[in-house]
């Protein structure tokens, strides 16, 4: 059975990754922002601290400490999270809520929408009548949908994240059900994206330190 954690911590820790996004990330350091969600909090602090040069070689040691499959996962979900995930942030399209969530944890099992039954009316109105809609949604899917319920069966539990529409193109997280949302998040990290010796990798990015 897997260490229960406490509802307060868990939804703390879903509150802190969730919020960290574009305005807590050096969104100038590409590699860094991909990588941020599958990286564990001892190489966050160990590469924010390395010279740039340094970093570089951070940057080979972070896949060489992992299998080989690990890569192979994120090279996937990246690709997916680039063609799907554009409009939310179109610079970077991995640095928005959605796109992390699936970097980390994958595609979800379920998603549930739920569309904007108004706006939707308004569109099948001016179809019908040939009168154009005031209130439109530029750049917006068709579908007009407002909100997304992604589920991941984990063991027996259901994990849930809620993530809602903001205009013009924005998509943010705004709630997570189940107590299990942090465990999930950290069984992501450990299993897909785990590290084979902590114990020589740690010391390997500790001698990067001495780098200037």
């Amino acid at each position: 059975m897997k260490k229960l954690i406490s509802a307060a911590l868990l939804l703390g820790a879903a509150a802190a990754f969730i919020s960290c996004g574009i305005a807590t990330m050096p969104t100038g350091d590409e590699w860094y922002t991909k990588h941020y969600y599958v990286m564990q909090d001892f190489e966050r602090h160990a590469y924010k601290k390395l010279t740039p040069d340094a970093r570089l070689e951070f940057q080979k040691l972070f896949w060489e400490a992992r299998d080989p499959k690990s890569k192979s996962v994120f090279d996937e979900r990246m690709s997916y999270v680039l063609k799907t995930y554009k409009r939310d942030n179109a610079r970077q399209p991995w640095n928005c809520d959605r796109a992390r969530i699936y970097l980390l944890n994958g595609p979800p099992n379920d998603v549930d929408s739920t569309q904007n039954v108004n706006w939707a009316m308004s569109v099948q109105q001016a179809a019908t009548t040939g009168v154009a809609s005031t209130g439109g949604r530029n750049n917006e899917d068709i579908s007009a949908v407002t909100q997304e319920v992604w589920t991941y069966r984990w063991d027996i539990y259901l994990v849930r994240y809620v993530f809602t529409f903001q205009p013009p193109n924005d998509w943010r997280y705004s709630s997570g059900t189940g107590r299990y949302l942090g465990e999930l998040e950290d069984w992501s990290k450990l299993n897909t994206f785990g590290i084979r010796d902590r114990a020589n990798y740690e010391l390997r990015l500790e001698a990067l330190k001495s780098i200037k």
